[in-house]
């Protein structure tokens, strides 16, 4: 029997995916959880369950590369997409590698995951899957164009241990959260206080402002309060420090691959810090043309991760643009946290383009009567069309 590996979470799409592949399929299944920082019970119930069902599973570790190699470019990149950092749209291409290298490794001719055909990550999957394996590519729910209510039954049918009921359909990595689906499909509806785990809300944050300071080093965060980290613990303490005030909740109409429109909500509390103070940086020690650039950069590199696109030649080329102009952006900024607000107090950089001495106005070493010129012939163009307009 031909072997196929499953991306497996444990929920009720990717357990009946179990079933669905030997029955229709006739496959031996191998079930893979790659670990991105989901919280500890959905690392866990993945392999409890496949243990259950005599499964062969393996549970992979990728927080650590998924910090230095793509959340770590995210913040270089100031990627956010119609508003939000992007988080699950991140981690998807690093889950569908790890698993291309687990198929080759089990000797599996096909790879199947649990993705619906209305979201954006049977894109995600299935790009990079086909990019980097021969394997054919299996997504039963969506072949069979199965319903929510159909899937229960199915379980209850075959014997499938359902895991426990969620109110939401949360998806949760190192860089943030994604809640959907139930009473928040109503776009009037607003999202309950229990829906948010990682973040507090403003009325419940602290009264007091906190002040903190981060330093970066060629764009990636390596301090926080004087204290050095690793990836790892500096998104996690970011994640902490931010959510605590409040801040990283985002609620919009987003728009998908498809051409879907889907109310999502997300918690990105250290992304939010992160990337503001990246951007704080980013002022001081880039130029104006660089800077205007980067907005194009930034849009562009977001658009293709959200897309399934990592693969992409275009966002390698970008990566090596983004590198080479946070070659200087090295710093540390100062920032107050103050019940979802960030207000940026300071930044300094030993590549800092801001002259003191230049802006001021006790300065002569400028020669203010040289700007006459300059300034007689600016917008030139505009007044040639507005002299026109008179003589109409």
């Amino acid at each position: 029997m031909e072997k196929v590996v499953l991306a497996f979470s444990g929920g009720l799409d990717t357990s009946v995916c179990i079933k669905l592949l030997e029955e229709k399929y006739d496959k031996k299944v191998v079930t893979a959880c790659v670990d991105v920082g989901q919280p500890e019970d959905e690392i866990t119930r993945p392999a409890k369950l496949a243990g259950e069902m005599e499964l062969e599973h393996y549970t992979i570790d990728a927080k650590d590369e998924f910090a230095r190699e793509f959340i770590f470019r995210a913040i270089k990149a100031n990627a956010v997409y119609e508003g939000y950092p992007l988080s699950t749209a991140l981690a998807r291409p690093l889950i569908a590698m790890k698993i291309v290298e687990l198929a080759e490794k089990v000797g599996a001719n096909s790879i199947a995951h649990g993705c619906t055909g209305k979201g954006n990550d049977q894109f995600r999957f299935e790009s990079i899957i086909r990019s980097y394996s021969p394997c054919d590519v299996i997504a039963p729910i969506r072949d069979l164009n199965l319903t929510r209510t159909e899937e229960v039954k199915y379980a209850q049918s075959h014997g499938i241990p359902l895991p426990s009921d969620k109110l939401y359909s949360i998806d949760e990595n190192l860089w943030g959260r994604s809640i959907e689906g139930d009473i928040l499909e109503d776009p009037m509806v607003e999202t309950p206080e229990e829906a948010f785990s990682w973040t507090r809300s403003t009325e419940d944050a602290p009264d007091e402002a906190e002040v903190l300071e981060i330093s970066f080093e060629e764009g990636v965060p390596i301090e926080i309060n004087g204290e050095l980290m690793g990836p790892l613990d500096v998104i996690v303490k970011a994640n902490e420090i931010a959510g605590l005030h409040g801040i990283g909740r985002v609620d919009i109409m987003e728009d998908r691959i498809i051409g879907l429109k889907s109310r999502e909500n997300y918690e990105t509390p250290g992304a939010f810090l992160l990337i503001a103070a990246h951007r704080a940086l980013e002022q001081l020690v880039l130029t104006r043309e660089e800077l205007k650039f980067s907005e194009t950069v930034s849009q562009t590199y977001s658009e293709l991760v959200y897309n399934g696109l990592w693969h992409e030649p275009l966002r390698e080329d970008l990566d090596q643009l983004i590198d080479n102009m946070q070659g200087r952006v090295s710093g540390t900024v100062r920032l107050k946290l103050h019940k979802g607000n960030i207000r940026i107090l300071g930044r300094q950089s030993p590549f800092s383009l801001y002259q003191e001495e230049a802006v001021s106005f006790e300065d002569k070493e400028m020669d203010q009567r040289e700007m006459a010129g300059m300034v007689k012939n600016y917008g030139i163009q505009a007044a040639c069309y507005q002299d026109i307009c008179r003589r109409e």
